[in-house]
């Protein structure tokens, strides 16, 4: 599946009124194209968390988005998600996989050559997030790694490897052009009305479109 457009979410961004317009900004981005949603609620507790991912996965009922849990394998079994994103510093693959179905969709974040490498081997995981590619908000005082960084990330495995980090319409072709799968984003997703949505995941598929890949 090329490309794979994955909604970060951050409820932060939403105003009091948070879960309702999470869970409609996540059935927009669905029947938009989006193929994964990432539910990243960290500080949310387990039970509010496993309410939010059980609506969202409702949300997306008959598109082929599928609602991942940010690290949460617990939640994300109990609520009836279709996958688990982990972190950098989280578990290995190899014990979610031992405890979820068959099918359940694993990605991981990494940030460096070395880490991506290290974690491909173990043939357990569907896809890589690696960023943050291009200034961004949410990572305040981080240097970017690039776009040659990205390159060499995703010349390294033959997993899909989504870009993250400042992604938008300009720079997506660019991401595309570094070998990149696809896109994962939190702002991109977050801001403007809801009905811009099929124009944004449009945008964002053509980039990738006929890329050549390079530096």
């Amino acid at each position: 599946m090329r490309p794979v457009v994955c909604l970060i979410t951050d409820r932060r961004r939403l105003g009091a009124a948070w879960e309702t317009a999470l869970v409609e900004r996540v059935r927009a981005a669905a029947l938009a194209g989006v193929h994964l949603i990432q539910v990243r609620e960290r500080d949310l507790d387990g039970g509010p968390l496993a309410r939010l991912v059980e609506r969202c996965v409702d949300a997306v009922h008959g598109t082929r988005a599928r609602v991942l849990v940010n690290d949460r394998v617990d939640v994300a079994l109990a609520a009836g998600a279709h996958g688990l994103h982990l972190r950098g510093d989280s578990m290995d693959a190899s014990r979610a996989r031992r405890i979820v179905p068959p099918g359940f969709v694993i990605g991981r974040s990494v940030h460096t050559l070395e880490e991506a490498i290290r974690v491909s081997a173990s043939g357990l995981l569907d896809y890589l997030v690696f960023g943050a590619v291009f200034d961004t908000g949410s990572k305040p005082g981080h240097a970017p790694a690039g776009l040659d960084r990205l390159a060499r990330v995703s010349a390294a495995t033959a997993l899909p490897v989504l870009a993250v980090g400042g992604m938008s319409a300009a720079n997506a072709a660019d991401a595309a052009r570094a070998g990149a799968a696809g896109i994962a984003a939190v702002g991109l997703f977050a801001e403007g009305a809801v009905d811009a949505m099929p124009g944004i995941v449009t945008r964002m598929a053509a980039a990738f479109d006929t890329p050549e890949r390079g530096p």
